[in-house]
């Protein structure tokens, strides 16, 4: 049997044809999850629930690549209903894998539910955690990676490791308790977290703590430390002993690198740090000091880790690597805006991020939103525009599709968004976006604490932060050629901080304070960012394993596929035994083509 000259290309051809389509749209990676109250990982002695997945606390890290397909099945072994959310994962077309109160009925006690979405066109560092009842108070959160493409370049030379450091304040009480108490005026407004936990262990110089946090590094190698405020309340500054830190990504987007002393990192917020181990062969304290909170440098209030050289003998010693003034706003905002997007290079795209831009933007809308706390009915609350978001019991994404929404569960635009209400209410608070136009969010803090404020759906562009009344004329003082695209944003006491967002994903998104009291007492809106067209290439269709609750009767939830297995490596693998499968069968057709020809 002879084949012509064009064979052995055709072959080639066919294998980059189906590599291609592999890579663009991506591998699947099957997770199962086991989420249950461990009272055996507490970080101290005083026995604790902890919330774990799969026995670990925090829980495991969701290592993906651009374009990959997450499937998280999650069996709900609490005795409370139970949602995840995937802060700054955009969930593109697809509100409905959003997985907050807005977009799901929670997954029931003894139930078991799976999440499928993609992260489309999306690099970075990222953080889950539970998003209702309070959860993220007991544990529940847990890292993830969305790594480059090989095809696209990274603009830095690749580390030696990567670590995930997910720092974040703690209280000691029960989880349960404390939400009980939010009930109560002072510890609603005034109530503070005992601790700060660094990947859910305690600090060195603490003797409480059980356990502490330490990385293993060797002379003269490069590491990426990926660094997330999993709080619920603290800002931090986190600080080296001895090294320097090169800031190289944040939420998504690379920036210009700058190398610093410390940082701040706020509620919510994630970052890339290269550390280099430069220095003698010997032990050194990391240190995560929180923001506006009074703590010496012995206090039982900081975290502090170690970073250990893996020929070291000598323990870390001396003082604690100095910070800012814990009480500066200046320092901390003038490192806020010295982060800077990077124009230049590529991301989840080989087209540098600086080809979409908001240099010559025209805004379609312009919200000013202001959090602060109200007394309603006398029952401490936290609002938007004086109104404090009561969470219905059908989900705003469920009204919408299915009972048009309007009347039903919410009433579209009832409440205002450039101004507040004269009183103080509770409501269901839904603004429409406009499809495909420009919204400037002009985010106000009446409050004595740093806040932080999440849009689902987004990344933004951070274009300004101002300290008096924000007014029309504010809008000079924006940085519009450069400003950093992110998801979640901080916003100081009694001062502004703008964004813009280019509303080209249609679905029912949060806008919400990442501050945990503050957005489970209130401070939260929707925005409803609807597309007309019933294209599924416009607006996913609801998934399969749909649940249902509210209006639309009680849980009922299909039974949920069992995931083939639990290890993102072997889902890879499963894939590139379909691309072969492929291969071999487009060999075989070509072959066939080609005997017929004969």
């Amino acid at each position: 049997m002879a084949f012509s000259g064009d064979f052995p290309m055709l072959i080639i051809s066919a294998f980059i044809f189906t590599l291609l389509i592999t890579i663009v749209n991506g591998a699947d990676i099957f997770l199962e999850w086991h989420v249950a109250i461990n009272t055996s990982v507490n970080p101290f002695p005083v026995e604790q629930p902890v919330i774990t997945i799969n026995g670990m606390f925090p829980g495991p890290l969701i290592n993906a690549t651009t374009n990959d397909n997450i499937h998280v099945n999650v069996f709900n072994n609490l005795d409370e209903p139970l949602l995840f959310t995937w802060n700054g994962i955009q969930q593109r077309l697809n509100s409905w894998q959003d997985g907050v109160s807005g977009t799901n009925c929670p997954i029931q006690p003894g139930k078991n539910w799976t999440y499928v979405f993609q992260v489309k066109d999306q690099i970075g560092t990222f953080i889950y955690f539970p998003s209702i009842n309070f959860l993220k108070a007991g544990g529940g959160f847990g890292p993830i990676r969305v790594n480059n493409r090989e095809v696209i370049k990274v603009p830095f030379p690749k580390p030696e490791a990567e670590f995930d450091l997910l720092i974040g304040d703690w209280y000691q009480k029960n989880y349960k308790e404390v939400r009980s108490m939010l009930k109560n005026s002072s510890m609603a407004y005034d109530s503070s977290p005992d601790k700060i936990l660094m990947n859910g262990k305690g600090s060195y110089l603490d003797d409480d703590s059980k356990a502490y946090e330490s990385f293993t590094v060797t002379k003269g190698k490069t590491y990426r430390f990926r660094i997330s405020n999993v709080g619920t309340a603290w800002s931090f500054n986190f600080r080296i002993q001895n090294h320097q830190m090169v800031l190289v990504e944040t939420e998504g987007s690379y920036v210009n690198q700058i190398t610093l002393d410390s940082l701040d990192v706020h509620v919510g917020q994630s970052y890339s740090v290269l550390v280099t181990a430069d220095q003698d062969e010997k032990d050194y304290y990391f240190v995560a000091a929180p923001k506006m909170i009074n703590a010496t440098e012995f206090s039982s209030l900081l975290g502090v880790g170690e970073l250990h050289y893996d020929n070291s003998t000598i323990p870390a010693r001396g003082p604690l690597p100095p910070g800012p003034d814990p009480f500066d706003i200046q320092f901390s905002i003038d490192q806020a805006k010295s982060i800077r997007w990077n124009l230049t290079t590529g991301a989840a795209r080989p087209n540098p991020q600086g080809t979409f831009n908001v240099s010559n933007v025209t805004l379609s809308q312009t919200f000013i939103l202001q959090g602060s706390a109200a007394e309603i009915n006398g029952t401490p609350r936290y609002t938007v525009n004086n109104v404090s978001y009561l969470t219905p019991d059908t989900p705003l994404k469920l009204a919408d599709a299915y009972a048009n929404g309007s009347n039903v569960v919410f009433e579209l635009d009832k409440f205002l968004t450039n101004s507040s209400n004269l009183e103080a209410v509770n409501g269901v608070f839904v603004a429409t976006g406009i499809h495909k136009g420009w919204i400037e969010l002009v985010l106000k803090n009446d409050l004595e604490v740093i806040d932080t404020w999440h849009l689902d759906g987004f990344g933004f562009f951070v274009v300004g932060l101002g300290d008096e009344e924000w007014k029309p004329n504010s809008r000079s003082s924006y940085n519009t050629y450069d400003p950093v695209v992110r998801s979640t944003i901080q916003v100081y006491p009694g001062r502004w901080t703008a964004v813009y967002a280019y509303l080209d994903n249609p679905g029912m998104w949060s806008l919400r304070s990442q501050n945990l009291k503050n957005w489970h007492l209130g401070q939260e809106l929707y925005l409803r960012v609807y597309d007309p067209d019933p294209n599924p290439a416009k607006e996913r269709e609801p998934p399969e394993n749909l649940l249902l609750c509210g209006i639309f009767g009680p849980p009922a939830p299909p039974p949920a596929p069992m995931a083939p297995t639990n290890s993102g490596a072997s889902s890879k693998q499963i894939t590139w035994f379909h691309i072969i499968v492929i291969y071999i069968v487009t060999i075989a057709c070509i072959i066939r083509q080609s005997q017929s020809d004969l």
